[in-house]
């Protein structure tokens, strides 16, 4: 749910799933045929897990990181892992970068550019549930464009505060 003043996105875990379900569709009416899947963590796990699981192609890892101030709302240094976690193999052939958002562009395009020197990568394209306005990078597949740029609130924030400690409060019942 998008506040009055568009500054918020409230998603649901019904909304992200149908938005990711959505994001599957979308790559596979485009009949682009791909080999592997490229997840950036943490935001692309979720939507790169089920696009793995829904078109049956293997699920590769990479790790990067740029919200780290006032409690990731604040966007810092991209760091982007040095390796690809995969099952076997290399990353290579046609592969589909998945992530959550593209926020301000960079972490995507800096993402992109790297793979892109990858003489194993065929093909590349990539994949998001949401693209703000103010992203610098347009991805390949979306699902919806927020031309306010809200702050998207994603249902498994509720976790980042939570300790085993509030953990073991909230299920006491």
């Amino acid at each position: 749910m998008l506040t009055d003043d568009g500054k918020h996105l409230y998603v649901s875990w019904d909304e992200y799933h149908l938005l990711t379900e959505r994001l599957a569709l979308k790559v596979h009416n485009s009949g682009w045929e791909f080999d592997q899947i490229l997840c950036l963590a943490r935001g692309g796990m979720r939507p790169g897990d089920v696009l793995s699981r829904v078109f049956d192609k293997p699920l590769a890892i990479m790790s990067t990181s740029s919200y780290r101030a006032e409690a990731g709302t604040i966007q810092g240094r991209l760091d982007m892992a040095k390796y690809i976690t995969m099952p076997k193999g290399e990353l290579a052939g046609r592969v589909l970068l998945v992530d959550d958002l593209a926020d301000s562009g960079v972490t995507l395009q800096a993402v992109v550019e790297r793979l892109r020197g990858m003489p194993s990568i065929r093909e590349l394209k990539s994949a998001v549930l949401w693209v703000k306005g103010v992203s610098s990078y347009v991805p390949d597949y979306y699902v919806e464009m927020l031309p306010t740029s809200p702050w998207i609130h994603q249902p498994f924030e509720e976790y980042d505060g939570l300790r085993p400690d509030g953990l073991a409060r909230k299920l006491a019942v």
